[in-house]
C-alpha cells in the first residue's frame, strides 16, 4: 500500500489554483454562509463521523455520486487504482448511485460495491444518517473522490463522514454560492489535486488525477465498460438501429421530428428502428408519421437498465441526445452519434481526441452563448429545446450516422 503515502494527511490550510481553503477550529464549529439544509443534516453527519469503530481499517473507498454517464467515463480509469494504491480489486469499494445499481454488479465485477439512493441521501435526514453510519463502518484506510462537477453535500460529505486516515479529492468546480460548503470540507481532506481548468474533459481529469497519485504519467484511454454477451429479444428480427430521443432535461432533446427524419433514412437503408428511453421521456408518437409500421419498435419505458445495455451493445448504430445512454453505447462499442448542445461543452462531450474511439461521432452547432451551464436565456420555458440543440440540421446528423454505417457494413 505504498501508494497511500502519496495522499497526505489531513490539514486545515491549503491553497490551490487560486483557491484558498483555510479555516479555524472555531469557524468549523460555527461556519457562516451554510445553507439551511446543511444545518439540518449537521448533527446526523457529526454523529456518524465520530461513531466508534471496532474493526481494523483497510482498503480504499472511491466515491462516485453522479449519473450513469459520469460513471461510464470513470470506469476504465478504475483499473489503474489497484496498481497505484497497491490493492486488489476486492479491496476497493465503489460507493455509487442506486440509479445505476442494476448494472453495477456486471460493470464493476470483482470490486466491492455500496449503492445508495442519492436523492434520498440529499433530502431525508434519517436515511442520510443510516447511510452515513454504514459508510463510516466501511472503515477505509483511504477515501478518494475525483469528480469535478459535484455537490459538496453529497460527495464531499461522504468523504468527510468516512473519516479515513488519508483522503484525496480533486479540486471541484467552485463558484460563489458553493464556495463556503466546499471550503468546509476541503479544508479537512488530506490532499487536493487540480485536474485542470474549466472546461477540461472528464476523462482527461480522471487520468490527470491518477497520474498525480502515481507520480508518473498515465495515458488517457477511451471509455469502455465490461458487459455480458446476451442478445436482446429485439435482435431476433434482424439488424436494427437505436434512437434515444429523450433526456431528463427537456432542453437537450433534439426535436422529435428530426429523429423521425433519421428513422425514415434508416428504414430506407433496410434497418429496423428501436426507440428507447425512460418512462418519463416520451417526446411524441412515431405513429403520427409511420402508422403501425412493424419495422419501428417503440420500447420507451419498456426496458430494464440491463436490457437497455443489451440493446445498445448489439445495435448497428445509435443516435442519441447528450445523456447517459449515449455514453453507455460508446463504451459498449456501438457505432454512436451524439447530438449535443453547449451547456458545458467540452466537459463531458465531445470526447477529446486522445480518448475518442473511432465509432463515436459528435454533432453540434456552436454558438456564442456556449458554456451557459444550461441556464439558457433564449428559451421561453424549461420545456423548450435549447436553441443550440434545435439548430442542428438533420443532414449533419445523418452524414455522421451514414459514415458509421458504411464502416460497419
Amino acid at each position: 500500500m505504498d501508494g497511500f503515502n502519496q495522499l497526505g494527511a489531513a490539514g486545515a490550510s491549503k491553497e490551490i489554483a487560486g483557491h484558498r481553503f483555510e479555516t479555524s477550529w472555531f469557524w468549523r464549529v460555527l461556519p457562516s454562509g451554510m445553507r439551511r439544509r446543511w444545518w439540518l443534516f449537521r448533527l446526523f453527519d457529526l454523529l456518524a463521523r465520530h461513531w466508534p469503530l471496532l474493526g481494523e481499517r483497510k482498503g480504499a473507498l472511491i466515491v462516485r455520486m453522479d449519473g450513469i454517464g459520469d460513471m461510464v467515463l470513470f470506469r476504465r480509469s478504475l483499473e489503474n487504482y489497484c496498481a497505484v494504491l497497491g490493492l486488489r480489486p476486492e479491496e476497493i469499494t465503489v460507493l455509487g448511485c442506486k440509479s445505476w445499481g442494476d448494472v453495477a454488479g456486471e460493470i464493476f465485477a470483482g470490486y466491492r460495491l455500496f449503492m445508495i439512493d442519492e436523492h434520498a441521501f440529499a433530502r431525508q435526514p434519517f436515511y442520510r444518517f443510516k447511510i452515513s453510519l454504514m459508510v463510516r463502518r466501511l472503515a477505509p484506510l483511504v477515501t478518494i473522490c475525483d469528480s469535478y462537477l459535484r455537490r459538496a453535500m453529497m460527495a464531499d460529505s461522504l468523504v468527510w463522514v468516512a473519516s479515513a486516515p488519508t483522503s484525496c479529492v480533486s479540486l471541484p468546480f467552485i463558484n460563489e454560492p458553493t464556495r463556503t460548503e466546499f471550503t468546509y470540507y476541503l479544508s479537512q481532506v488530506g490532499r487536493i489535486i487540480d485536474t485542470g481548468p474549466y472546461p477540461t474533459h472528464e476523462v482527461a481529469r480522471h487520468y490527470r488525477f491518477l497520474s498525480e497519485l502515481a507520480g508518473a504519467e498515465i495515458a488517457a484511454e477511451a471509455p469502455k465498460i465490461p458487459w455480458r454477451q446476451q442478445m436482446p429479444d429485439v435482435a431476433v428480427g434482424g439488424a436494427y438501429a437505436v434512437l434515444n430521443p429523450g433526456s431528463n432535461e427537456y432542453g437537450r432533446r433534439w426535436p422529435y421530428e428530426a429523429y423521425l427524419d433519421i428513422a425514415e433514412k434508416l428504414l430506407a437503408r433496410g434497418l429496423r428502428v428501436v426507440i428507447v428511453g425512460g418512462p418519463g421521456e416520451r417526446p411524441g408518437d412515431h405513429r403520427d408519421r409511420f402508422g403501425d409500421d412493424a419495422r419501428i419498435i417503440d420500447m420507451i419505458g419498456a426496458t430494464s437498465m440491463p436490457e437497455l445495455l443489451d440493446i445498445l451493445k448489439h445495435s448497428t448504430a445509435v443516435i442519441s441526445n447528450d445523456t447517459g445512454p449515449a455514453h453507455l453505447a460508446i463504451a459498449l462499442g456501438a457505432p454512436t452519434v451524439v447530438v449535443l448542445g453547449g451547456g458545458h461543452f467540452g466537459s463531458f462531450v465531445p470526447y477529446p481526441d486522445e480518448a475518442c474511439p473511432p465509432h463515436a461521432r459528435f454533432v453540434y452547432e456552436e454558438m456564442p452563448c456556449y458554456h451557459c451551464f444550461w441556464r439558457c436565456h433564449l428559451r421561453a420555458s424549461r420545456f423548450d429545446v435549447f436553441p443550440c440543440v434545435a439548430a442542428i440540421p438533420v443532414n449533419a446528423v445523418w452524414a455522421e450516422a451514414e459514415a458509421l454505417l458504411r464502416v460497419d457494413a
